[in-house]
């Protein structure tokens, strides 16, 4: 579903970003990417999207090599995966319905379809009755809600959360974070960047930790941080 190999990442400024990292995230996992600020997550999940290219190695998608595709292609890649941002991209002119409805419009989706998903995603993370209101009239957890809906509409292989719940309330979080579970169940791959201590260990999926650019853990059933002996 994603693999990465032998991917290492230097910016034009000279800061190595990612060194010799290989991951291979199957269909149907779910995968919490943790790390220090600065250890490289946000490059890793940009050369997944195609806003940055790695400097060696390949990245496949769905056994595609995504690596030195034309640019012409990259809207197609992208359609493959779906992403929720911690600050949620909320379009603030449209309502709840025509902000999900948007992320089928520009991938050319029919008007029956886009009738059709919409208020079924809406329905799932329980926010039909919030159809015609305006971002600036829900609360954070809600804005997360519709930014999930629009992310998962266009039914992705493949869903992106970069710090999903780094602006919520501990307990709004949790809702997000069942939300989350619940679109991995129905067999969405979900890779979610966080630094999240309490969800990543209490929720105990695999989890890939990065430092300075290298993989420096990759365990099934993991937590955030190991504890480090005094001895």
């Amino acid at each position: 579903m994603i693999k990465f190999v032998n991917i290492s990442k230097v910016y034009d400024n000279g800061v190595r970003a990612l060194s010799n990292v290989n991951i291979t995230i199957e269909k149907g996992e779910f995968v919490f990417l943790v790390g220090p600020s600065g250890a490289g997550k946000s490059t890793l999940i940009k050369l997944i999207l195609k806003e940055e290219d790695p400097t060696e190695g390949k990245i496949y998608l769905n056994d595609m090599d995504i690596t030195r595709v034309k640019n012409r292609r990259i809207p197609y890649i992208r359609r493959n995966v779906g992403v929720v941002f911690q600050d949620f991209r909320l379009l603030p002119n449209k309502t709840v319905y025509e902000n999900v409805a948007f992320a089928m419009e520009i991938v050319g989706a029919h008007p029956r379809e886009i009738r059709r998903n919409v208020p079924m995603v809406l329905s799932m993370v329980d926010l039909s009755q919030k159809a015609h209101c305006y971002p600036d009239q829900l609360s954070g957890g809600e804005h997360q809600r519709v930014a999930i809906s629009r992310a998962i509409v266009n039914s992705p292989p493949i869903l992106i959360a970069d710090e999903p719940t780094g602006n919520l309330d501990p307990e709004t979080a949790w809702e997000i974070m069942k939300i989350l579970r619940d679109i991995n169940r129905r067999g969405t791959t979900v890779l979610m960047a966080t630094h999240a201590k309490d969800i990543v260990d209490m929720m105990k999926q695999r989890v890939i930790a990065i430092e300075g650019g290298k993989v420096v853990r990759d365990e099934k059933k993991g937590v955030y941080e190991h504890e480090i002996s005094n001895i």
